[in-house]
């Protein structure tokens, strides 16, 4: 395929003008560019290319080695042959992101050797945040043959011994293209269960977190825990429901997070188990696109026990998602979902990136990815969006 083909490697002090200056070597002699990659960290350049040379003619890497002295870098180069050019369109290519409160090198050791084990090699990796190191994205390579349930169980296993959350993801393009942003309301948006709260002030509390547990395990219908559990708040005033909106605490990063959204171009829901009457205030405050929940019949000013409509359960999430996509001309593959419970497992499958956010046991082992350790809006660097970029935003 090629001959007399070069690795050409610069390293030094980063400045202006150092890759006009060599590629304009290479241009004035006619050498075949084969590939380039240049990255830069704290001033430090390592810049790598690919040449072809003109029959033997080496006149070109003589010009490039004077030049690098003369400008004070160091150059080094070595004849390859085709099997060290790698055919990408080939092979797959993966996202992997680790974030936790500091990424260490022995992190990045038993990533890299398990990588190494599962035959994937990595083409990149880069810090997406400021500061001490908690979050890198790297950008591996993989055979077809590559076994990924076996590779998610593995990165899976060790971000749990090292209290990480890894993300492994296809990286093309709808990684970094979504438009879509669907959110639970209970314990993801906001920090708390609205009808536990609603249950304390009729008096039933412990009846009703005890249902309310079981449901976000999965250990019963969501259907009949909303039913029961409402049946238990029958003769509760209305306009209670106030004195609990006015106790709700958004969780770290979310107001950060629809706001970098809809300054992105998303679209914006919420989609819950819970009630209107909550979901349509945080509907106005967010400035959200869609807002659905449950709704809760009230007769004479006291709330009846009953739900009024189509409950708003696992299933009907997920559909919701569908028709909030459809109707935007938005592909799945370009929607986050984020929740915490059983319920919301459909919508997180369903979606291009499933979010479990401080999620049980049994979401975190259905969602493509589990956050547990950073604000809300540590989302985006799911996407490849740095701590940096995100700023210029906020």
């Amino acid at each position: 395929m090629y001959k007399n083909t070069v690795l050409v490697s610069i390293t030094g002090k980063d400045k202006p003008g150092i890759t006009s200056t060599l590629t304009k070597i290479i241009a004035d002699t006619d050498t075949k560019l084969i590939d380039i990659e240049q990255v830069v960290i704290h001033d430090i350049l390592s810049l790598s290319i690919i040449i072809q040379l003109n029959s033997s003619d080496n006149s070109v890497l003589k010009e490039l080695l004077f030049k690098s002295k003369e400008i004070g870098i160091n150059l080094d180069f070595e004849v390859i042959s085709d099997d060290s050019i790698i055919d990408r369109s080939s092979r797959n290519t993966y996202a992997i992101t680790c974030i936790g409160n500091e990424i260490s090198a022995e992190i990045i050791l038993h990533l890299s050797k398990t990588l190494a084990y599962h035959d994937v090699n990595i083409e990149r990796i880069t810090k997406l945040n400021e500061g001490i190191v908690n979050c890198v994205e790297l950008v591996v390579y993989a055979t077809e043959n590559i076994d990924i349930k076996e590779l998610r169980a593995s990165l899976l296993s060790l971000g749990k011994k090292y209290q990480v959350d890894i993300a492994f993801q296809k990286e093309n393009l709808y990684r970094k293209s979504k438009r879509l942003l669907v959110l639970d309301m209970d314990m993801t948006l906001i920090q708390m269960e609205v009808i536990d709260q609603l249950a304390e002030l009729a008096g039933v509390g412990n009846q009703v977190s005890r249902i309310t547990e079981k449901a976000m395990n999965g250990e019963i219908d969501f259907n009949t825990a909303l039913n029961e559990r409402v049946s238990l708040l029958k003769g509760l005033e209305f306009s209670r429901l106030e004195e609990v909106f006015e106790k709700i605490v958004f969780t770290e990063g979310a107001e950060d997070l629809i706001m970098i959204a809809k300054h992105l171009g998303f679209k914006t829901a919420v989609l819950s188990g819970g009630f209107t009457y909550f979901t349509e205030k945080i509907k106005n405050i967010l400035k959200l696109d869609y807002a659905f929940a449950n709704q809760l019949e009230v007769i004479d000013g006291k709330l009846t026990g009953k739900v009024i409509g189509e409950i708003v359960n696992a299933k009907k999430k997920a559909d919701l998602l569908e028709e909030i996509a459809k109707k935007e001309n938005i592909s799945l593959d370009q929607v986050i979902a984020v929740g915490d419970g059983a319920n919301d497992i459909p919508m997180l499958e369903k979606a291009g990136l499933g979010v479990a956010f401080n999620a049980k046991q049994k979401v975190k082992e259905k969602a493509e990815f589990s956050l547990s350790r950073k604000p809300l809006d540590s989302i985006f660097y799911l996407l490849g969006i740095t701590e940096k970029d995100l700023q210029k935003i906020k």
